[in-house]
Parts: C-alpha cells; structure tokens; sequence
C-alpha cells in the first residue's frame, strides 16, 4: 500500500506496544486511542479532566484486543507534567510512542499556571517538556519508538518572536497560534537532529498535520469569546469542508508506523489543498527548516521550563 492509499486498514499488529496520547478524551487523540487499542496497543490516555478522560474511555471498551488507562496531565503545568512523567516512569519500564497531540487553538489570551502564554505554553512548552521528561522510556524499548508531534498547516503563517514569545507587547490569536504550530515543527527536527548526531537511532522524531479535520478544537475560540455567530460559522464549516476528525488521526498513526518513517518526516493529507486524503511526507514551510531559529528555540526552551534533555 501506498502512502497515497494509506488507511488505517494498514495498521498492524501492536501487541506488546506501548503509547502515550495527550488529549486523548475527544477528536483526533480519541481517535488514535481507538485505533491503536483495536490494534492491540496499550495507550496510556492523557486528559486535562479525568472524569472527561474516564467517559471517553467508556466508549472505547468493548472486546477490542489492546488495552488502555486513564492519567491526569494539565500541558499548562510545568508541575502536571512532571508528577504525570514521574508516574509514568514508575509504572512502565519503556514507551514505544509518545503521540504530542493536545493543544488550544486561537484562543483569547491568556497565561498558564507558569506565566506562559496559553497556546505556546500548550502547544510547544508542554510538550517539549514531556518529551524531554519521558525520553529515557522511549529509548528503553527493544523497539525502535517515535515521537509523534502534531502541528498544523497554519504553521506557515508562524514566526518566532524571540522579543515578544509569549506575546505581551501585542497579541493577535491567530498569530499566537501559528508561532506555537511553528514551533512543533521546529522542535519535532531539531530533536531528529540531535538524535542523528548521538547516534540515537532507536528513537526517531516525526512531525504531522491533520489538515481540517471535524474537531471540536475550532469552537473553543468563540465558545470562550461568547461569540454564537462564529461558534456556528465554525461548525458549519467544519460540516461543509472538513474531514472526520479519523481521518485527521491517519497522518499521526501514519508517523508512527509507516515502515517508510525514518525520522524528522512532515506528515499529513495528501488530497485537496492538504486538507484532506490518505497522508504522506510533504513539505513543511521554509522557516521551519531554519537551524539556527531552532537551535536557539531550544535553548529557550530549555530555559522556560527548566527542563532539559538528556541525549547522549
């Protein structure tokens, strides 16, 4: 099968395997979970809510051949993400995925329990400091295990503003938004780097989009603004034009699995306007391919959380 026909009819036997998913209760990490577990995986469902968590998990049981648990993780806590890596290191003994899934999108702005601004707190600064946190676990498998970080087609719209990161001076949601999409990618290939140059290749690092996908992401904006009208423009665009927040799964499972995948891969649909179809390897935007923005995000990176990765 080719990527261009990939489904997730391809996925294969993942007995034995173990992931993570962040944001795991709804759309497209619900959708990974289900289809990872109906494959035999155990997933390890990592929810802002545990009651949200433990609802979801409701509907995934029923006779499919993996398995799967329910854990507290707030991305915007540096102290969540660190009581939630601690006990993941001493119930497991290795990871084989760590999907980045959870995230905000166009959002009002406001700050995380650590002062950062909320989207690239969540959607960059959260997730680099678990992936950090978790990577002993990942290289622990007899396996080679990938690190699954999804962005966003609106990444091309972002730039990093070293001056203004978490946007203080100024703030334009979208903006925001697409600076903190930028930042996955920047982040998701600079880690390849930094494994290719140790010589780690048990651990491989993909970047991926879901195109539009039927999400309740797109609503949490105007829900939180109070605005009725662009709540219901965003639903009927997503009813309109997007794909099934399924089919927004497929590129993340595609990362992950895809024989093909050797490491610091863009992914995602491969139909109209990238939007939608079968994934496969594109090609990410310019700046996201600039190694000295990475570099030095990084380092910041390293400096906000205080958090750094051991890669040796």
């Amino acid at each position: 099968m080719t990527a261009d026909s990939w489904t997730e009819a391809a996925i294969p036997d993942l007995s034995g395997r173990t992931a993570i998913v962040t944001g795991a209760n709804s759309g497209i990490g619900y959708e990974a979970t289900d289809m990872l577990v109906a494959n035999g995986a155990h997933v390890v469902m990592a929810v802002r809510n545990q009651e949200r968590g433990e609802a979801a998990a409701e509907d995934i049981r029923g006779g499919l051949p993996g398995s799967f648990t329910v854990r507290t993780l707030d991305l915007a806590s540096l102290d969540s993400i660190g009581s939630f890596s601690q006990e993941i290191q001493t119930e497991y003994d290795q990871l084989d995925f760590l999907f980045n899934n959870a995230g905000v999108m166009a959002i009002p702005r406001s700050e995380t329990e650590d002062g950062f601004e909320t989207q690239f707190g969540v959607n960059h600064l959260g997730h680099f400091a678990l992936s950090a946190q978790l990577l002993d676990l990942l290289i622990a498998g007899d396996q080679e295990s990938r690190i699954i970080t999804q962005s966003s087609g609106m990444h091309e719209r972002g730039v990093i503003d070293f001056d203004d990161l978490h946007h203080e001076q100024s703030y334009d949601r979208w903006d925001a938004y697409g600076q903190s999409k930028l930042a996955n990618v920047l982040f998701a290939y600079e880690l390849q780097r930094r494994l290719e140059r140790t010589e780690l290749e048990s651990v491989r690092s993909v970047v991926t989009h879901p195109g539009y996908a039927d999400t309740k992401l797109q609503q949490r904006g105007p829900e939180q603004d109070g605005s009725t009208l662009r709540l219901w423009l965003m639903k009927l665009a997503n009813t309109l034009f997007a794909q099934s927040a399924r089919a927004g799964a497929w590129p993340m499972l595609y990362g992950a699995i895809a024989p093909s995948i050797e490491g610091g891969e863009y992914v995602g649909p491969t139909g109209l306007l990238n939007m939608r179809g079968n994934p496969g390897v594109q090609e990410s935007s310019d700046r996201s391919s600039d190694e000295e923005v990475a570099e030095r995000l990084w380092e910041v990176s390293e400096s906000e959380t205080g958090v750094e990765f051991q890669i040796e």
